[in-house]
Protein backbone atom coordinates (compact mmCIF):
# COMPACT_ATOMS: atom_id res chain seq x y z
CA UNK A 1 0.00 0.00 0.00
CA UNK A 2 1.53 3.42 -1.20
CA UNK A 3 -0.62 5.92 0.50
CA UNK A 4 -3.71 5.94 2.99
CA UNK A 5 -4.32 9.47 4.34
CA UNK A 6 -6.41 10.67 7.34
CA UNK A 7 -7.20 14.85 6.21
CA UNK A 8 -9.34 17.08 8.03
CA UNK A 9 -10.22 20.46 7.12
CA UNK A 10 -10.66 23.72 9.75
CA UNK A 11 -12.43 26.33 7.53
CA UNK A 12 -11.14 29.40 8.98
CA UNK A 13 -13.28 31.68 6.47
CA UNK A 14 -16.95 31.17 5.12
CA UNK A 15 -15.68 32.00 1.44
CA UNK A 16 -14.74 29.05 -0.31
CA UNK A 17 -12.69 28.10 -3.46
CA UNK A 18 -12.43 24.84 -6.11
CA UNK A 19 -10.53 22.30 -5.46
CA UNK A 20 -9.40 19.48 -7.76
CA UNK A 21 -10.38 16.28 -6.42
CA UNK A 22 -7.88 13.18 -6.96
CA UNK A 23 -5.81 10.88 -4.94
CA UNK A 24 -4.87 12.78 -2.80
CA UNK A 25 -8.15 14.63 -2.05
CA UNK A 26 -11.50 14.12 -2.64
CA UNK A 27 -12.60 17.71 -1.86
CA UNK A 28 -14.53 19.51 -4.59
CA UNK A 29 -14.25 23.14 -2.85
CA UNK A 30 -11.90 23.99 0.16
CA UNK A 31 -12.69 27.34 2.47
CA UNK A 32 -10.67 30.24 1.02
CA UNK A 33 -8.61 30.80 4.79
CA UNK A 34 -8.35 27.22 6.46
CA UNK A 35 -6.07 24.54 8.48
CA UNK A 36 -5.49 21.17 7.35
CA UNK A 37 -4.52 18.33 9.09
CA UNK A 38 -3.04 15.10 7.36
CA UNK A 39 -1.29 11.66 8.82
CA UNK A 40 -0.54 8.30 7.50
CA UNK A 41 1.17 6.84 4.60
CA UNK A 42 2.46 9.29 1.88
CA UNK A 43 5.12 10.89 -0.08
CA UNK A 44 6.72 13.97 1.56
CA UNK A 45 6.97 15.26 -2.30
CA UNK A 46 3.22 14.76 -3.39
CA UNK A 47 2.78 17.97 -0.60
CA UNK A 48 6.07 19.96 -0.70
CA UNK A 49 8.29 21.48 -3.26
CA UNK A 50 5.52 20.85 -5.72
CA UNK A 51 5.84 22.55 -8.80
CA UNK A 52 3.37 22.31 -11.91
CA UNK A 53 5.53 21.98 -14.41
CA UNK A 54 8.36 20.28 -13.15
CA UNK A 55 7.33 17.79 -10.43
CA UNK A 56 4.61 15.13 -11.79
CA UNK A 57 6.75 11.91 -13.40
CA UNK A 58 3.51 10.19 -14.77
CA UNK A 59 3.24 13.31 -17.33
CA UNK A 60 6.53 15.31 -17.58
CA UNK A 61 10.60 15.05 -16.58
CA UNK A 62 11.86 11.62 -15.63
CA UNK A 63 14.80 12.59 -13.97
CA UNK A 64 14.65 12.83 -9.96
CA UNK A 65 16.35 16.03 -9.84
CA UNK A 66 13.93 17.35 -12.22
CA UNK A 67 11.11 16.39 -10.47
CA UNK A 68 11.94 17.11 -7.19
CA UNK A 69 14.50 19.13 -5.62
CA UNK A 70 17.92 16.68 -5.50
CA UNK A 71 19.33 17.74 -2.45
CA UNK A 72 15.92 17.70 -0.57
CA UNK A 73 17.26 14.40 0.89
CA UNK A 74 13.44 13.94 2.35
CA UNK A 75 12.49 10.97 4.81
CA UNK A 76 11.26 8.00 2.82
CA UNK A 77 11.72 4.57 2.73
CA UNK A 78 13.19 2.95 -0.86
CA UNK A 79 10.24 3.45 -2.58
CA UNK A 80 9.48 6.88 -1.49
CA UNK A 81 7.06 6.66 1.16
CA UNK A 82 7.34 7.26 4.78
CA UNK A 83 4.69 7.82 7.38
CA UNK A 84 4.30 11.39 8.60
CA UNK A 85 2.02 13.83 10.11
CA UNK A 86 1.65 17.33 8.65
CA UNK A 87 -0.02 20.84 9.48
CA UNK A 88 -0.82 23.07 6.55
CA UNK A 89 -2.06 26.66 7.06
CA UNK A 90 -3.46 28.44 4.17
CA UNK A 91 -4.97 32.32 3.96
CA UNK A 92 -5.71 32.30 0.12
CA UNK A 93 -2.47 34.46 -0.22
CA UNK A 94 0.26 32.08 1.44
CA UNK A 95 0.88 29.16 2.87
CA UNK A 96 2.54 27.31 5.19
CA UNK A 97 2.80 24.08 5.94
CA UNK A 98 4.99 21.19 8.26
CA UNK A 99 5.92 17.81 8.53
CA UNK A 100 7.25 15.28 10.82
CA UNK A 101 8.08 12.15 9.48
CA UNK A 102 9.55 8.81 10.10
CA UNK A 103 13.17 7.98 8.50
CA UNK A 104 15.05 4.95 7.50
CA UNK A 105 16.85 2.80 10.01
CA UNK A 106 19.44 2.69 7.14
CA UNK A 107 20.39 4.45 4.06
CA UNK A 108 17.99 3.72 1.64
CA UNK A 109 16.26 1.30 3.82
CA UNK A 110 13.11 0.15 3.68
CA UNK A 111 12.65 -0.36 7.32
CA UNK A 112 11.14 3.62 8.80
CA UNK A 113 12.29 4.09 12.60
CA UNK A 114 9.46 4.47 14.90
CA UNK A 115 11.14 6.01 17.34
CA UNK A 116 11.03 9.80 17.46
CA UNK A 117 13.62 10.34 19.58
CA UNK A 118 15.92 9.38 18.01
CA UNK A 119 14.91 9.40 14.62
CA UNK A 120 12.79 11.47 11.83
CA UNK A 121 12.35 14.13 9.32
CA UNK A 122 11.08 17.56 10.03
CA UNK A 123 10.37 19.65 7.14
CA UNK A 124 8.58 23.28 6.59
CA UNK A 125 8.26 25.32 3.52
CA UNK A 126 6.76 28.66 3.20
CA UNK A 127 4.27 29.56 -0.39
CA UNK A 128 3.76 32.77 -1.45
CA UNK A 129 2.35 34.42 -4.85
CA UNK A 130 4.03 37.53 -6.06
CA UNK A 131 3.38 39.28 -9.49
CA UNK A 132 6.36 39.59 -11.03
CA UNK A 133 4.10 39.33 -14.63
CA UNK A 134 0.66 41.43 -14.68
CA UNK A 135 -1.79 39.11 -14.43
CA UNK A 136 0.38 36.25 -14.75
CA UNK A 137 1.07 35.58 -10.21
CA UNK A 138 4.68 33.55 -9.94
CA UNK A 139 4.86 31.04 -7.24
CA UNK A 140 7.47 30.89 -5.04
CA UNK A 141 8.16 27.53 -1.94
CA UNK A 142 10.86 28.26 0.21
CA UNK A 143 12.14 24.84 1.79
CA UNK A 144 14.05 24.08 4.81
CA UNK A 145 14.21 20.54 6.34
CA UNK A 146 16.25 18.73 9.10
CA UNK A 147 16.90 14.83 9.12
CA UNK A 148 18.10 13.47 12.40
CA UNK A 149 19.04 9.39 11.92
CA UNK A 150 21.55 6.72 12.05
CA UNK A 151 24.11 8.39 9.53
CA UNK A 152 27.31 8.05 8.46
CA UNK A 153 29.82 10.85 8.02
CA UNK A 154 32.45 11.21 4.74
CA UNK A 155 35.40 12.81 6.52
CA UNK A 156 35.25 10.34 9.36
CA UNK A 157 34.86 7.45 7.43
CA UNK A 158 37.88 9.09 4.90
CA UNK A 159 39.99 9.02 8.07
CA UNK A 160 39.58 5.61 9.08
CA UNK A 161 40.83 4.63 5.78
CA UNK A 162 44.05 7.26 6.01
CA UNK A 163 44.74 5.59 9.36
CA UNK A 164 44.80 2.16 8.11
CA UNK A 165 42.14 0.89 9.77
CA UNK A 166 39.95 0.39 6.84
CA UNK A 167 40.43 -1.21 3.64
CA UNK A 168 38.81 1.33 2.22
CA UNK A 169 36.52 4.35 3.03
CA UNK A 170 33.14 2.91 4.31
CA UNK A 171 30.42 5.07 5.62
CA UNK A 172 28.44 2.28 7.86
CA UNK A 173 31.89 2.29 10.09
CA UNK A 174 31.52 5.63 10.39
CA UNK A 175 27.61 5.91 11.76
CA UNK A 176 26.47 7.46 15.19
CA UNK A 177 22.61 7.74 15.90
CA UNK A 178 21.70 11.19 16.78
CA UNK A 179 23.65 12.91 13.67
CA UNK A 180 21.73 15.65 11.87
CA UNK A 181 21.37 16.62 8.23
CA UNK A 182 20.04 20.03 6.96
CA UNK A 183 19.12 21.78 3.85
CA UNK A 184 17.58 24.43 2.32
CA UNK A 185 15.69 24.99 -1.18
CA UNK A 186 14.32 27.56 -3.56
CA UNK A 187 11.43 26.11 -5.85
CA UNK A 188 10.12 29.24 -8.81
CA UNK A 189 6.81 28.32 -11.21
CA UNK A 190 6.12 31.42 -13.44
CA UNK A 191 3.56 31.71 -15.87
CA UNK A 192 5.03 33.48 -19.55
CA UNK A 193 2.21 33.59 -21.75
CA UNK A 194 -1.23 31.24 -21.80
CA UNK A 195 0.30 28.43 -22.97
CA UNK A 196 3.96 28.49 -22.15
CA UNK A 197 5.46 28.52 -18.28
CA UNK A 198 8.65 28.29 -16.66
CA UNK A 199 10.10 27.14 -13.63
CA UNK A 200 13.23 26.91 -11.31
CA UNK A 201 14.77 25.09 -8.43
CA UNK A 202 18.02 25.26 -6.14
CA UNK A 203 19.17 23.73 -3.48
CA UNK A 204 21.50 22.80 -0.96
CA UNK A 205 22.65 20.21 1.94
CA UNK A 206 25.47 20.49 4.15
CA UNK A 207 27.19 17.52 2.50
CA UNK A 208 28.83 15.99 5.43
CA UNK A 209 27.00 12.96 6.65
CA UNK A 210 25.58 10.38 3.96
CA UNK A 211 23.07 10.80 1.72
CA UNK A 212 20.23 8.94 3.57
CA UNK A 213 17.44 9.08 1.79
CA UNK A 214 16.97 9.93 -1.97
CA UNK A 215 19.80 10.49 -3.98
CA UNK A 216 23.58 12.05 -3.64
CA UNK A 217 23.04 15.45 -4.33
CA UNK A 218 24.24 18.51 -2.29
CA UNK A 219 23.93 21.05 -4.32
CA UNK A 220 21.37 21.72 -7.59
CA UNK A 221 20.05 23.94 -10.33
CA UNK A 222 17.80 23.37 -12.68
CA UNK A 223 15.25 25.28 -14.69
CA UNK A 224 12.54 24.65 -17.45
CA UNK A 225 9.64 25.08 -19.40
CA UNK A 226 6.60 23.23 -20.78
CA UNK A 227 4.38 24.27 -23.90
CA UNK A 228 1.15 23.33 -24.69
CA UNK A 229 0.09 22.38 -27.76
CA UNK A 230 -2.65 24.40 -28.33
CA UNK A 231 -1.00 26.20 -31.58
CA UNK A 232 -0.91 22.56 -33.60
CA UNK A 233 -4.33 21.78 -32.64
CA UNK A 234 -3.07 19.60 -29.55
CA UNK A 235 -3.74 21.05 -26.59
CA UNK A 236 -3.52 18.24 -23.97
CA UNK A 237 0.03 17.76 -25.69
CA UNK A 238 2.52 19.02 -23.99
CA UNK A 239 6.37 19.41 -24.53
CA UNK A 240 9.26 20.35 -21.93
CA UNK A 241 12.88 21.13 -21.73
CA UNK A 242 15.26 21.26 -18.44
CA UNK A 243 18.78 21.47 -17.23
CA UNK A 244 19.92 20.91 -14.15
CA UNK A 245 23.49 20.85 -12.76
CA UNK A 246 24.55 19.05 -9.84
CA UNK A 247 27.43 19.09 -7.45
CA UNK A 248 28.57 16.92 -4.03
CA UNK A 249 30.43 18.33 -1.63
CA UNK A 250 34.25 18.31 -0.58
CA UNK A 251 33.94 15.60 2.10
CA UNK A 252 31.61 13.73 0.14
CA UNK A 253 33.92 14.08 -3.19
CA UNK A 254 36.96 12.52 -1.39
CA UNK A 255 34.54 9.79 0.31
CA UNK A 256 34.40 8.50 -3.55
CA UNK A 257 37.76 9.84 -5.15
CA UNK A 258 39.48 6.90 -2.51
CA UNK A 259 37.16 4.04 -3.40
CA UNK A 260 34.36 5.18 -0.99
CA UNK A 261 30.88 3.53 -1.95
CA UNK A 262 26.66 5.28 -1.58
CA UNK A 263 24.04 3.81 -1.95
CA UNK A 264 24.03 5.00 -5.23
CA UNK A 265 27.58 6.10 -6.32
CA UNK A 266 30.84 4.27 -6.37
CA UNK A 267 33.04 3.17 -9.16
CA UNK A 268 36.15 2.66 -7.53
CA UNK A 269 37.77 6.46 -8.29
CA UNK A 270 36.78 9.78 -9.04
CA UNK A 271 37.65 12.92 -11.21
CA UNK A 272 35.44 15.28 -9.97
CA UNK A 273 32.72 17.42 -12.61
CA UNK A 274 29.35 18.57 -11.89
CA UNK A 275 26.54 16.02 -13.03
CA UNK A 276 24.87 18.20 -16.01
CA UNK A 277 21.76 16.86 -16.99
CA UNK A 278 19.96 17.74 -20.31
CA UNK A 279 16.11 16.73 -20.40
CA UNK A 280 13.56 17.11 -23.05
CA UNK A 281 10.28 15.56 -23.41
CA UNK A 282 6.78 15.24 -26.03
CA UNK A 283 3.76 14.11 -23.97
CA UNK A 284 0.95 12.74 -26.60
CA UNK A 285 -2.75 12.95 -25.35
CA UNK A 286 -4.35 9.41 -26.78
CA UNK A 287 -7.46 10.09 -26.22
CA UNK A 288 -9.54 10.11 -22.76
CA UNK A 289 -6.51 8.93 -19.95
CA UNK A 290 -4.05 7.68 -21.84
CA UNK A 291 -0.80 9.25 -22.49
CA UNK A 292 2.36 8.46 -24.16
CA UNK A 293 5.07 9.81 -24.19
CA UNK A 294 9.17 10.29 -25.72
CA UNK A 295 11.92 11.73 -23.34
CA UNK A 296 15.10 11.90 -24.03
CA UNK A 297 17.83 12.51 -21.52
CA UNK A 298 21.81 13.76 -22.20
CA UNK A 299 23.86 13.57 -18.63
CA UNK A 300 27.51 14.74 -18.78
CA UNK A 301 29.72 13.49 -16.01
CA UNK A 302 27.28 10.91 -15.12
CA UNK A 303 27.75 10.17 -11.15
CA UNK A 304 30.05 13.46 -11.32
CA UNK A 305 32.85 11.76 -12.77
CA UNK A 306 34.38 13.41 -15.62
CA UNK A 307 36.33 10.06 -17.12
CA UNK A 308 32.41 9.11 -17.29
CA UNK A 309 30.17 9.36 -20.05
CA UNK A 310 28.73 11.42 -21.65
CA UNK A 311 25.26 9.33 -21.72
CA UNK A 312 21.87 9.44 -23.83
CA UNK A 313 18.92 7.69 -22.18
CA UNK A 314 15.84 7.80 -24.30
CA UNK A 315 12.52 6.20 -23.05
CA UNK A 316 9.05 6.10 -23.89
CA UNK A 317 6.37 5.91 -21.69
CA UNK A 318 2.75 5.20 -22.03
CA UNK A 319 0.42 6.38 -18.89
CA UNK A 320 -3.14 5.79 -18.28
CA UNK A 321 -5.25 7.11 -15.71
CA UNK A 322 -8.83 6.08 -14.90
Amino acid sequence: MARAIFRYVFPLSQETKEAEPGPLGVLRRVPLRRLEFRAGKFALADFFDMNPVGSDSHLQFLNWTVVNNGAWDFAADTRGYTYAAMLEYDSGAWALRFAEALMPTVANGIALDGDLRRARGENLELELHPRLLAQKPAEVRLLSYVNHANMGDYRQAVDLFLEGKRPRPIIEDARQQGRVKYGFGVNLEQPLSANLRAFGRFGWNEGRHESFAYTEVNQTFAFGADYAGVRWHRRHDKIGAAFVTNGISGDHQEYLKLGGLGFLLGDGTLRYGRENIFEGYYNVHFWRGIYGALDLQQIANPGYNRDRGPVLVPALRLHVEL
